[in-house]
């Protein structure tokens, strides 16, 4: 699910190892935004948004909507231009590189070791 970055670059599709790894490495953190009653709201992605460029990797709860989970997670990853790493139980894992090269806080394997 390559996107398009703000340059007009395309960015690469992760790999089944990567998004392992980006797993892993999320198992130690704490959802950082909370999907609820209003859904999937303007207000929600855009705190998203912020969340991934700081971040790069988070977690979303789903508080409400579970039986959407998946296709609200995926609608999620598109209007914030994130990929979705996996859905576990009522968490959504999304990652983002930061835009900024500066910023940048994760090193993704490019090869499987």
């Amino acid at each position: 699910m390559g996107s398009n970055t703000p340059n007009g670059e395309r960015t690469v599709e992760l790999k089944g190892f990567q998004r392992s790894y980006l797993s892993k490495l999320a198992h130690e953190i704490r959802p950082s935004v909370q999907l609820g009653v209003k859904g999937l709201t303007d207000a929600l992605v855009k705190q998203t948004d912020e969340m991934l460029e700081h971040h790069e990797l988070i977690k979303v709860k789903f508080i409400d909507y579970k039986k959407s989970k998946d296709e609200l997670s995926r609608q999620l990853c598109e209007a914030t231009d994130a990929e979705l790493i996996r859905v576990i139980g009522n968490i959504a894992i999304l990652y983002r590189q930061a835009r900024e090269p500066d910023h940048r806080k994760l090193r993704i394997p490019s090869k499987k070791s």
